[in-house]
């Protein structure tokens, strides 16, 4: 099936808003969104207007990215946003330099295995190189074995950085009371 892969426009805010609950609703969206279903939900329109236009095409400081199928529906986004140096990143670590950071990797069940998410690397990637990052990251729950597996597949790396995580950010907390944590994975540009 051929895709349509994009930067959205700020005027699809509601179909933004759609492909973000349908990936909350995801049975692995507790390891993948810091976010719920609920916090989402409860969102006001003026809140997805916003993130709209902040990484649509044209914008300066992130990209959202979707592969559309040949109906014209949304069936997997893609988000790089990016880091200055000299600022802090949502754990609360410095950044160091100038680096892009990718978010709310997405793909509907029925398309993933299709070469789709690579697409939207792709594309993710390029539009991070022209902004002159030195690197891209992304942040991945430890026991997302599967999204593991594809960033180490798209050349990303271990970068030996860990989050840990309290229960009460990402209810991610084990049986046995541990806490888990995230993993920082980068792409050095070449």
């Amino acid at each position: 099936m051929p895709y349509v892969i994009r930067s959205i426009r700020s005027d699809e805010w509601l179909a933004v808003k759609e492909l973000r609950l349908r990936a909350l609703k995801d049975p692995v969206a507790h390891l993948a969104f810091l976010e719920t279903f609920a916090q989402a939900s409860a969102r006001p329109d003026t809140y997805w207007q916003e993130r709209a236009a902040t990484a649509s095409e044209g914008a300066l400081e992130a990209q959202q990215i979707i592969a559309e199928d040949d109906d014209g529906n949304w069936v997997a986004s893609f988000t790089v946003f990016l880091e200055e140096p000299g600022t802090t990143d949502w754990a609360g670590l410095p950044v160091e330099r100038k680096q892009g950071h990718v978010v709310g990797v997405f793909v509907r069940p029925e398309h993933r295995g299709s070469g789709l998410t690579r697409a939207l690397f792709d594309a993710g990637l390029e539009w991070a190189w022209t902004r002159g990052v030195e690197r891209v990251r992304l942040i991945v729950h430890e026991d997302n074995a599967r999204a593991r597996a594809f960033y180490r597949k798209v050349g990303f790396v271990a970068s030996g950085v860990t989050i840990a995580l309290a229960q009460s950010a990402t209810g991610t907390q084990s049986a046995t009371g541990a806490e888990k944590s995230e993993l920082e994975m980068v792409y050095e540009r070449v």
